[in-house]
């Protein structure tokens, strides 16, 4: 498959289940964090489904399209492991994670800690989405919305 092709179904896996867990987040309480800014598509994506609802974003740097900026008290630069490990305790509805590379090496160190950061900014019942598996005892995770391929992007469920 082509890089092109593993994008576009990369993007459509992520706004199948944003589409399909907003329903019931939008049913539950807590902010919503973004790890992982980027371009801002997701953030965008997210403030349309979910109006009014505090969207916190997380990345290293700013890139996003200036469409796409949440305002300066929900953008935090830096380190997303150290700055979001701030937010602990925040009681998320939602936690999206979009922060894989592609690269095996640089993905299985984002996986020594971005599981328990992901449970741990959770609400107990809130829900993650996330491109790279989250392996742990407090997520339970959900089957995907029948568009979206197994393995290709993954939903959980705080325990």
């Amino acid at each position: 498959m082509s890089r092109l092709d593993s994008f576009i179904r990369r993007m459509t896996a992520q706004r199948d289940i944003l589409n399909h867990v907003c329903v019931e987040v939008a049913k539950t309480e807590g902010p919503v964090i973004e790890l992982g800014l980027g371009n801002g598509r997701t953030f965008n994506h997210l403030r349309e489904r979910l109006p009014g609802r505090r969207i916190v974003a997380f990345d290293r740097k700013l890139a996003a399209h200036a469409s796409s900026i949440p305002d300066a008290d929900n953008l935090v630069l830096g380190e997303i492991r150290e700055t979001a490990s701030t937010f602990v305790g925040i009681e998320a509805a939602l936690v999206h994670a979009d922060i894989g590379t592609g690269y095996e090496d640089r993905d299985a160190v984002t996986l020594t800690w971005l599981p328990d950061l992901s449970a741990r900014l959770l609400r107990p019942g809130g829900i993650a989405v996330s491109g790279l598996p989250l392996e742990h005892p407090q997520l339970q995770q959900l089957p995907p919305p029948p568009s979206v391929p197994a393995d290709r992007y993954f939903i959980y469920r705080r325990v």
